[in-house]
């Protein structure tokens, strides 16, 4: 794979992603972030918990990188659901170092 930078906000997420770590991926956010994943939107700590642990902690997902080009990741995830592999977009909002708006589509 190619050397890719990413902002620290960015390197954060994948990496409590990918060590399945909920509450190092719950520090990435801010107060009043907002995912958009899958139709539907989680707001507020608790919200965003809840989506952690469902779209990314129990189905054990690993990301890995393609691309990075201003606010879009492109990455392949994969885990315990059918079909995986799959790439994914990941458009983050990030303020202060940390996520504060994803919006997350199939590639």
């Amino acid at each position: 794979m190619n050397d890719i930078t990413l902002p620290n906000a960015v390197e954060n997420f994948i990496a409590a992603t990918n060590a399945h770590d909920a509450n190092a991926l719950a520090a990435v956010f801010s107060d009043g972030a907002t995912v958009r994943d899958d139709g539907k939107t989680w707001a507020g700590e608790a919200e965003i918990r809840e989506w952690i642990q469902g779209h990314l902690i129990t189905p054990k997902i690993v990301l890995t990188p393609t691309s990075f080009a201003g606010d879009r990741l492109v990455a392949s995830g994969d885990g315990d659901f059918p079909g995986g592999p799959l790439s994914f977009s990941f458009v983050f909002g990030i303020k202060d170092d940390q996520v504060n708006d994803l919006a997350i589509a199939p590639v």
